[in-house]
């Protein structure tokens, strides 16, 4: 019966869970801030891993200086991974800032202002509402037929 999922999935979550805790109670530098790992990738041979990132408020140029920060602690950090995870050798981290969610949020701010000036065209291009209505046209008429 095979596996759902393979060996480097499982190291994969086991990695992105570990680097949570420890990233935030071990790293005290002020650069760093509030860190959310959005996922680890490591590769098949277990020799590297990619670990995207994203920091709350802060913008692209702390961002990526914080990103660079986590590189430098990288061997600080894959010393905790090792405690943790019995294997033969851990990956040598790469950390990336990610901006997925950023770009998920200009998007979605684009959207909604789309929708919102394709609602407001709508309305403006009903009967009515610019004086053309064509039953208008046809003027006052009596209960006979005729034209007032």
């Amino acid at each position: 019966m095979p596996r759902e999922f393979t060996r480097s999935d499982r190291v994969s979550d086991a990695i992105q869970r570990i680097l949570g805790q420890v990233i935030t109670q071990e790293i005290r530098d002020p650069r760093i801030g509030l860190v959310n790992i959005n996922a680890v990738t490591v590769t098949r041979d277990m020799a590297y891993a990619k670990v995207y990132v994203t920091f709350v408020g802060s913008d692209e140029a702390e961002s990526l200086t914080a990103a660079s920060v986590l590189n430098k602690a990288s061997g600080f950090l894959r010393g905790f991974i090792a405690k943790e995870l019995i294997m033969r050798s851990v990956p040598k981290l790469q950390f990336i800032y990610d901006k997925t969610a950023i770009r998920g949020q200009e998007i979605s701010f684009l959207i909604d202002r789309a929708m919102k000036e394709d609602s407001q065209h709508v309305h403006d291009d009903e009967p009515g509402n610019d004086g053309s209505d064509p039953e208008s046209d046809a003027g006052d008429v009596t209960s006979g037929g005729e034209k007032v």
